[in-house]
């Protein structure tokens, strides 16, 4: 139990780094002596400090290491990458415990680690927590398992079953859902890589695809253009975010613009995830319409699935994506529901 405590807040701590340890995994870090913490860690940015360095440097009194116990969520790097590895660091430190939430699958480590601390004599103890840890560090898994990135749906519709109206007066979002949950998507928008449109939502909505109601980096805009119709005048193409444009045409890159040619007569969700991967993309939150969402539901390329019910009736309009698969969880904001799915 003492372990599963420690291990919980290692997690806690690892959901500090989510959105800005990227392409690292966001580790947390814990270290415990005589059931007291006395140094805690998460990975910093891109190009800094490992969770265990952060949580190594944070004790005040260093002396104490060799008699703590190190708990993480990932089992520590042994390879020099953009910092030395994690793992001569404990050893170097003679912190004589080691508790391990889950494996790092990443074939530079896969369990090197572990054997070099065992080697140099630390007790290691492996799979606390183990599941939660998986699930924390799911989007760097599935980056280096399935070489493609994380992704995730989401779109709001009706209590009726609408995702969009047939006609609009204006060119911006019609709101299904209420400010608390735009708020939350927002704070989404922080925590993945990149956001995927496709042509129609662009040209309906007009959206900015950033960040507003939260504070956070804005993730990568990707954009279906099979055509390249869309005017360079909407908000998608103003340079502030760099914005990959997925078409069949041809066409030179523009300042922070790329454009991605795939051919739209083969599997075009997986051209786009492979395009995506390409560019060292981890996670993508698909917000399209229902053509573009389907899209990816068919192809079977999802991995999570966060389905808003509004508190509003269209009785016409665009029908919402059909979804067959296994609910995690269901819970009110405000008025709306927000059902979550999970691809097993």
């Amino acid at each position: 139990m003492q372990h599963e405590k420690y291990i919980r807040r290692c997690l806690e701590l690892a959901a500090n780094g989510i959105g800005t340890a990227r392409p690292n995994p966001s580790v947390g870090a814990v270290i415990v002596h005589d059931y007291k913490i006395i140094g805690e860690g998460y990975t910093s940015p891109y190009g800094g400090n490992h969770a265990e360095v952060n949580a190594i440097n944070s004790v005040k009194d260093p002396t104490l290491l060799k008699e703590s116990t190190l708990y993480v969520t990932l089992e520590p790097c042994s390879h020099f990458g953009k910092t030395p590895p994690c793992a001569d660091l404990i050893v170097e430190h003679q912190i004589p415990d080691v508790v391990i939430g889950c494996v790092d699958t990443n074939e530079l480590v896969a369990g090197k680690s572990i054997e070099r601390l065992k080697n140099a004599g630390c007790n290691v103890t492996v799979g606390i927590l183990e599941e939660e840890c998986l699930q924390h560090h799911r989007r760097f898994f599935t980056n280096q398992n399935k070489k493609r990135p994380f992704i995730i749906l989401k779109w709001a519709e009706t209590k009726d079953g609408f995702i969009a109206p047939l006609h609009r007066n204006d060119q911006k979002p019609v709101w299904i859902t209420n400010e608390k949950s735009r708020q939350l998507v927002h704070k989404w928008r922080g925590e993945e890589h990149a956001i995927l449109v496709g042509t129609n939502t662009v040209k309906a909505d007009d959206p900015k695809l950033t960040i507003r109601d939260w504070t956070g980096e804005n993730p990568i805009r990707i954009v279906i253009d099979k055509e390249l119709k869309l005017s360079n005048e909407l908000h998608v193409f103003d340079g502030s975010v760099l914005t990959i444009v997925v078409t069949e045409k041809d066409k030179e890159n523009e300042e922070n613009v790329i454009f991605e040619k795939i051919d739209f007569s083969k599997d075009v969700p997986k051209q786009i995830v492979a395009a995506l991967y390409a560019h060292r993309i981890q996670s993508v939150i698909v917000e399209g319409g229902t053509v573009t969402l389907q899209t990816f539901i068919d192809g079977n390329l999802w991995d999570e699935a966060n389905v808003f019910i509004g508190d509003v009736l269209f009785k016409e309009g665009i029908k919402a994506p059909i979804l067959s698969a296994k609910k995690i969880s269901e819970e009110r904001i405000l008025l709306d529901v927000l059902k979550r799915y999970r691809n097993d």
